[in-house]
C-alpha cells in the first residue's frame, strides 16, 4: 500500500495525464479539476467525475453508467466489484458522452 502523500501525487498526475490525453487528441470536454475531484464535462451538459477516496486510496468514477471503485493491485487500478480496468471503465463512460470512441491510455 502506498503512504498516503504517494498516492495524492500518483493521483495528481492521473488527473493531470486524463487532462493532456484529453486536450492533445482534441476531444470536446472541459475537464475542472478542484480538490479531490476531476470533472469531466461534455457540451451537452453530461459529466463523468474522477475522484480521489484518500481514506481508502480508491479512485471513483461516477457516470451515467453508474459508479465504480478502484483499487491499486499490482500496478493496474481495478473495480472492487468487477475487476474491471479504470481506463476501460473511463473510455467507456467518456465515449458514450462524446458519442465516439475515446481512448485514454493507461499512465
Amino acid at each position: 500500500m502506498m503512504t498516503e502523500s504517494e498516492f495524492i501525487r500518483h493521483t495528481e498526475e492521473l488527473f493531470e495525464h486524463i487532462e493532456d490525453e484529453i486536450d492533445e487528441n482534441g476531444w470536446d470536454f472541459d475537464c475542472q479539476p478542484a480538490g479531490n475531484v476531476l470533472t469531466i464535462e461534455a457540451d451537452d451538459g453530461t459529466q463523468i467525475i474522477v475522484n480521489r477516496h484518500t481514506p481508502n486510496q480508491e479512485l471513483w468514477i461516477a457516470a451515467k453508467s453508474g459508479g465504480y471503485h478502484f483499487a491499486e493491485k499490482d500496478g493496474r487500478w481495478l473495480a472492487t466489484r468487477d475487476g474491471s480496468e479504470f481506463f476501460e471503465v473511463l473510455n467507456q463512460a467518456l465515449s458514450a458522452a462524446a458519442g465516439e470512441e475515446v481512448v485514454i491510455r493507461p499512465l
